[in-house]
């Protein structure tokens, strides 16, 4: 489905309904069915749906809707652009034309007198149904699913002129259980060959999750909170109890900055890799690890790195998935309609990648190519397309660029990209300036938090969007866990209730103690035995509670991952080190590209609000002043 585009039919067939006097009933579903008209979605590029041809009125004319759009509605360029009272900027906006408003007095019209509250909240029900009506689901139910766009700061999509993507588990999604399973092979066979026992090893893809972080000084996996303190660990492939997690690490909190010791999982790409490092971690302890490899846990997550190192280098790995990549890659017809979309809307389309061209041209024509109109190539959707591109250095840094000139990948030098390059190398900059286009014009979507999104928004203030495939099985692992969640948060609300009386108990009995009256008159009076079987009694009741909670609080998040429960949660109500980094650097997050096709690339992404722990003390006040004061 094609987003809806206004082209302004009411201006062309006029205000009437064709000519005589019509009812209240008659003229209310004539400007339903203009408005439907004006918002009729393309069925092709060429023609209108029949499904509202009822809409369009018989003014006896032909509409050209570019042209109609152009006689009516203009486009806010740069040089004439402000910023909303959001901070965004306004260029891009859609705006109707001075001379437009002059000859139809549409500013004049009716239905748009009166209050403004009362104005939108009319128009707001009009639009829900007429959305209904064109079967076109809103942005905000298209939000509150598996496949939404979520945002953390917001971005108005108006305002962006260009919007570079990246490759691998971003324009390309890989079945995770084939592309790093295959890695994960010719990773253990260079162990072999380095003299690594790895018999009886298979794949299991379950034992990590994006997000975490290695310790390779002590052989461990961790998931950390926002702040950095470990929540969860595993040695090896042995998750440890929360009494070992609290005595191995304390208040020690992970810092990334130290990259001698952490490593973070940004990607599914680190699947593969932290799999086998985990598995190997067994073996060194064991002690099959052949002694004269003389390795400590550091040392053999830099053996395990160099074997995966090598299964890329040694170029087998890419020249199977190239040879078959049916087997590896899934399909998303959607996905190059979505970019289809944002090219007509005038954005300038990018394809920065890592990957080499050989490896690039063969991935994009199996996932492009066959789902494109009117014969289309991948690199029709393009710009400008940059490979081997060695980011992060690409945004960090200068290096040369070179122009590929032949199909097989033959280069020359060359300083500046012209649209419709393809390139190998250069940098960001050289990007801008060949563009014309700088910082927060362009948005940068990559799944990779690091190389990718932060990146960019740090050296050059791009706007970023983060794409995380797990994000649709966490979102209904979240739904489907919701009673779950529901029963323990009721059963630690009640030891919260049972632990503030026990704490009151406590306080008056220690007072008691001291010769001092307790915190009212009736718990001075209390005799000594109703006080401490009153406690006795409560304290039982929170201990059964503590044995209830604790197995719950581990088991939650099972839906998603048995060992690490899920992504972005750290705790109950904790956030994850990962969605920290997701808040703090992407701007928007999605499963995947083609999410785009369910909004617009006129799409003004609002941020939500954002709970602080003493909103719900000042609303639970508010509502108590409003009963005691009335």
């Amino acid at each position: 489905m094609y987003a809806a585009e206004v082209f302004g039919v009411f201006a062309v067939c006029g205000g009437g309904g064709g000519g005589g006097d019509a009812s209240p009933e008659e003229a209310s579903a004539t400007r339903k069915w203009s408005k439907i008209a004006a918002f009729a979605t393309p069925i092709s590029r060429n023609s209108v749906s029949m499904r509202w041809a009822k809409g369009l009125m018989p003014c006896g004319c032909t509409v050209d809707s570019k042209s109609v759009g152009d006689a009516v509605f203009s486009v806010t360029p740069s040089n004439k652009s402000d910023v909303d009272y959001l901070g965004e900027s306004t260029k891009g906006d859609l705006n109707v034309k001075l001379e437009h408003l002059e000859a139809f007095g549409i500013d004049g019209h009716a239905s748009l007198e009166g209050p403004i509250e009362e104005v939108a909240r009319s128009e707001t029900r009009e639009a829900e149904d007429l959305l209904k009506d064109l079967g076109i689901p809103s942005p905000s139910s298209s939000r509150n699913s598996p496949r939404g766009i979520f945002c953390s700061r917001t971005l108005n999509l108006r305002s962006i002129s260009a919007i570079g993507y990246d490759m691998d588990y971003t324009l390309i999604q890989y079945n995770v259980m084939a592309w790093e399973g295959r890695a994960y092979d010719y990773c253990m066979e260079n162990l072999k060959n380095m003299g690594f026992p790895v018999d009886g090893l298979a794949f299991d893809p379950d034992l990590v999750i994006r997000g975490l972080v290695i310790d390779k000084e002590k052989g461990n996996l961790v998931k950390a909170d926002r702040f950095g303190y470990i929540k969860r660990a595993m040695h090896g492939t042995k998750m440890l109890s929360t009494r070992a997690v609290s005595e191995m690490y304390g208040r020690e909190l992970v810092d990334l900055r130290k990259e001698s010791r952490w490593e973070f999982l940004n990607t599914l790409f680190s699947v593969s890799e932290a799999v086998a490092y985990m598995q190997m971690v067994d073996r060194l302890d064991d002690g099959t690890i052949p002694a004269d490899l003389a390795l400590d846990y550091k040392g053999l997550y830099k053996a395990v790195g160099k074997a995966l190192f090598w299964a890329h280098v040694e170029g087998r790995l890419k020249s199977e998935i190239m040879s078959k990549p049916e087997l590896f890659v899934e399909p998303d017809p959607e996905l190059p309609l979505a970019l289809l979309d944002q090219k007509e809307a005038g954005k300038k389309l990018l394809l920065i990648t890592n990957s080499d061209f050989l490896y690039t041209d063969k991935m994009m024509k199996h996932s492009f190519n066959r789902f494109l109109p009117n014969d289309m190539g991948w690199r029709d959707l393009f710009d400008i397309v940059i490979v081997s591109a060695r980011k992060p250095e690409f945004f960090q840094m200068s290096h040369p660029m070179y122009e590929v000139v032949t199909g097989e990948g033959l280069m020359r030098p060359c300083f500046k990209a012209q649209t419709g390059g393809l390139y190998s190398g250069g940098s960001a900059q050289m990007v801008e300036n060949s563009l014309d286009i700088h910082g927060d014009e362009i948005l940068y979507v990559g799944d990779h938090i690091y190389t990718d999104v932060s990146q960019s928004k740090v050296h050059l203030r791009w706007r970023t969007a983060l794409i995380c495939r797990e994000l649709e099985e966490e979102y209904s692992a979240l739904i489907g866990s919701r009673s779950y969640r529901e029963s323990l948060v009721e059963l630690i609300n009640q030891k919260e209730v049972v632990g503030d009386l026990f704490n009151q108990l406590r306080l008056a009995l220690q007072r008691r103690s001291k010769d001092r009256p307790a915190q009212t008159l009736a718990a001075t009076n209390m005799n000594d035995e109703d006080l401490t079987d009153s406690m006795q009694k409560l304290l039982i009741v929170m201990q059964r509670l503590d044995e209830k909670i604790a197995p719950m609080l581990e088991a939650d998040g099972e839906l998603f991952n048995s060992r690490w429960g899920f992504l972005s949660r750290a705790g109950l109500w904790d956030k994850s080190h990962l969605m920290r980094q997701i808040e703090k650097y992407a701007d928007i997050y999605t499963s995947r590209v083609s999410n785009f096709l369910y909004y617009t690339p006129f799409m003004y992404f609002r941020s939500q609000e954002q709970n602080l722990a003493h909103d719900s003390y000042t609303y639970y006040c508010s509502h108590f002043y409003d009963e005691n004061c009335s």
